[in-house]
């Protein structure tokens, strides 16, 4: 990886959450072979295997707008590491995720093509998410090791995305990370929630850690992305007459 500085990404960024916020182990696949709709989530960094408590907590929003609708939940396969001593190793593990979605989106759209997508992350999984939508490799990732970007096509099967606390440009910026960039395809049903006073997320030159990045699981925003993500969400069937 040439750009060595990638891992602090999201080393500053590290108040884990997995030590304030509940977390749970992978939700259980329903019998189904399809589910109405599918959420592909990435947890933050430091947190078990699953989705994580802002994950968890966004399940249960999701859950609760869905009415009788099905859902099924993929918990991104990566470290989430905080491994920050070992830096080409943390990068490659970020790569790793967003290789793990970007698989799972193309085969969840091949295998069940009627199944919405809903494509998020939170911190250092929101990372993961935001490089799943785009449409080139990027600028100090070399290609060799990057995943292809999603097909064109794919698009239309991810009915929203959305990020919790992703890192802004200026906090990318003091680390020499390469910048994020949502696809073309994916800009307009994309929703990137900050809450008030993250410095991670909001802007703030050299911004650290604060409390308010690790309150989307009981700030409201869950349950706001999940509203989001619902309205682009095919309306339930009306019942046959």
């Amino acid at each position: 990886m040439t750009n060595t500085k990638l891992p602090r990404l999201l080393g500053a960024a590290v108040v884990s959450a997995g030590a304030i916020l509940a977390t749970t182990t992978a939700p259980t696949a329903t019998a189904e072979p399809c589910a109405d709709v599918e959420l592909v989530f990435a947890r933050g960094t430091g947190e078990a295997p699953g989705v994580g408590g802002v994950g968890q907590s966004y399940v249960d929003a999701l859950r609760a707008q869905l009415g009788p609708r099905t859902l099924d939940v993929y918990p991104v396969n990566y470290a989430a590491s905080d491994d920050f001593n070992n830096r080409e190793a943390f990068a490659s593990t970020v790569i790793d995720g967003v290789r793990d979605a970007g698989n799972h989106v193309q085969a969840t759209a091949a295998n069940c093509p009627a199944t919405k997508i809903v494509l998020g992350g939170y911190s250092q999984g929101a990372i993961v998410a935001g490089f799943v939508t785009a449409n080139e490799v990027p600028a100090g990732v070399p290609a060799a090791v990057a995943p292809k970007p999603l097909p064109a096509s794919t698009a239309d099967h991810v009915a929203a995305v959305t990020l919790f606390g992703n890192p802004s440009p200026q906090f990318l910026q003091q680390y020499d990370a390469p910048q994020m960039t949502i696809g073309p395809n994916y800009v307009g049903k994309t929703l990137q929630l900050c809450a008030q006073g993250d410095t991670i997320c909001d802007g703030t030159p050299g911004g650290q850690p604060s409390f308010a990045h690790i309150t989307y699981g009981f700030n409201g925003m869950t349950n706001e992305a999940a509203t989001y993500a619902v309205d682009r969400i095919a309306p339930v069937p009306a019942p046959a007459a």
